[in-house]
C-alpha cells in the first residue's frame, strides 16, 4: 500500500543511549546561531537550502537513507519500518514493519538488490530481533535474513557498497564489495561481502576497539572504520582505525585525548581528504567544544577542527560534496562549512541528522538527509543552465 506523507510532526525526541537523540534545549544563539564555529560572527548567507519532505512522523533520530540515484532511494527507522521513493521523495512507500527490529543502516547495490542492518537486542529497549543483516531482490517489497559465517554478529551500524576498478582481459573494469560494521554499545564487529552480498564473512574486532560506529572503503584493500576505544563511554576515547589488506589488519590512526567522547560518521570527499564526526557525551560544562576530525593524507594522519563551542550540541551525521564544502549533521541543528572546516555556520538541515547522502547530477548535486525528518537539497552549480 502506497502512503503519501505530507507532514512530518516534530515530536520530543527520546532515548540517553548513545547515539540516540534526547529532547533539544534551547540553543544559545550567541554560541550557535548568531556565532558559528570557532567564534566568527556574522557568516554570509548560505547558498545552499534544504527543504523538509513530507515523510511519517517518527520519535526520535531516523538513522540511515540511501539512493541508487537522484530520485530513487530508501529510509529505515528504529520501528522496523523501511520506506522507498522513486521521485526523489516526493512520494514514500512504506515496504516493511517489523516490530522488534531496529533498522539502523541500509545499502542497495541497484534499484532492486539492497541489505538492511538491525542494532540487535540488549542495547535499546524493546529490541527482541537476533538477525543482524536482511536481504532484498525486489525493492524493498520483501526481506530475507543474511547468513553471515565467521564471528558471531550481534548487530549492525553501518553498510557500505564500494566499487572499485580491475583488469579484465586488457580491459578495464569494475567489481564490487560490500562492508559493514557495528555496533553501538558493543560488541565490535566488521562484516565483508566480494560477491555482491551472496556470501558474508565476520570478523571479531575487540582486540583493536570495543564499537565500530562506520565504515568506508576506497577499493578493496583499502578502508577506515570509526570507532571507540571502550563500550563505557565516561571512559571511552574516539578512535579511527585504518586497514591496507582488506581488513586482515588494522592500525590506529587517529585516538582522541578526551574521555566520553568516540567517533560516528565517515565522509571523504576525495581520496586524500576526509572527515569523522567526533562525539562527546562529557557533562562537564567546562568540555564544551565540540570538533571534526580532518585528514588530509588519505586516513594516514588526522587533526581537529573545532566545530562549535556549545555544550547542547551533539554531532552525528558528515557529507562533503567536494574538499571544501561539507554539512555535519547535529542537534539540535546541523553546521555547514565552504572552506573546508575553518569555519562554520549554521544550517537548516534538521534536527539530529544521522546520515547525509550526496549526489552529483548533470549540472549540480542532490542531498538528503535524515534525522528526525527527511530533509532535501538540490544545487545547480554555477553557470548551469536554470
Amino acid at each position: 500500500m502506497k502512503i503519501v506523507w505530507m507532514l512530518g510532526a516534530l515530536l520530543t525526541l527520546e532515548g540517553a543511549a548513545i547515539g540516540q537523540a534526547t529532547a533539544p534545549a534551547k540553543t544559545d544563539e550567541s554560541k550557535a546561531g548568531a556565532k558559528d564555529g570557532h567564534g566568527a560572527s556574522g557568516a554570509a548567507a548560505s547558498p545552499y537550502a534544504w527543504t523538509k519532505l513530507g515523510t511519517e512522523a517518527y520519535q526520535g533520530k531516523q538513522d540511515d537513507i540511501h539512493f541508487v540515484s537522484p530520485t530513487v532511494g530508501w529510509y529505515v527507522n528504529g520501528a522496523g519500518r523501511i520506506y522507498r521513493t522513486k521521485d526523489g521523495g516526493a512520494m514514500w512507500e512504506k515496504m516493511i514493519e517489523k516490530p522488534g527490529t531496529f533498522f539502523r543502516c541500509i545499502a542497495f547495490l541497484d534499484e532492486q538488490r539492497g541489505f538492511a542492518g538491525n542494532i540487535g537486542p540488549d542495547y535499546f529497549p524493546n529490541v527482541s530481533d537476533t538477525t543482524p543483516l536482511y536481504r532484498t531482490s525486489d525493492g524493498g517489497a520483501t526481506w530475507e535474513a543474511v547468513k553471515i559465517d565467521g564471528d558471531p554478529v550481534k548487530g549492525l551500524c553501518a553498510l557500505e557498497v564500494v566499487r572499485y576498478p580491475f583488469i579484465n582481459a586488457g580491459n578495464l573494469g569494475e567489481k564490487t564489495m560490500i562492508v559493514g560494521g557495528g555496533r553501538v554499545g558493543t560488541p565490535a564487529v566488521f562484516i565483508k561481502s566480494m560477491d555482491e552480498g551472496a556470501t558474508w564473512t565476520a570478523t571479531d574486532m575487540s582486540a583493536h576497539c570495543q564499537m565500530i560506529l562506520d565504515v568506508h572503503f576506497f577499493d578493496d584493500r583499502h578502508g577506515v572504520i570509526a570507532a571507540a576505544t571502550d563500550a563505557n563511554v565516561q571512559v571511552s576515547k574516539a578512535l579511527i582505525l585504518t586497514t591496507s589488506d582488506g581488513g586482515a589488519t588494522w592500525t590506529k590512526a587517529y585516538e582522541g585525548s578526551r574521555e566520553f567522547e568516540l567517533t560516528w560518521k565517515i565522509s571523504f570527499p576525495t581520496r586524500d581528504v576526509g572527515y569523522v564526526t567526533i562525539q562527546s557525551y562529557n557533562p562537564d560544562p567546562a568540555k564544551s567544544k565540540r570538533f571534526v576530525a580532518k585528514t588530509t593524507d588519505g586516513g594516514k594522519t588526522w587533526e581537529e577542527i573545532e566545530l562549535v563551542d556549545d555544550l547542547k550540541v551533539r554531532q552525528f551525521g558528515v557529507a562533503f560534496i567536494d574538499a571544501n564544502t561539507g554539512w555535519v549533521g547535529a542537534m539540535p541543528n546541523g553546521f555547514e562549512t565552504t572552506d573546508g572546516g575553518a569555519t562554520w555556520r549554521k544550517a537548516e538541515m534538521g534536527n539530529a541528522v544521522n546520515k547525509i547522502r550526496l549526489l552529483r547530477t548533470e549540472d549540480g548535486f542532490v542531498g538528503y538527509a535524515i534525522g528526525v525528518n527527511v530533509f532535501k537539497l538540490e544545487h545547480k552549480d554555477a553557470g548551469a543552465s536554470k
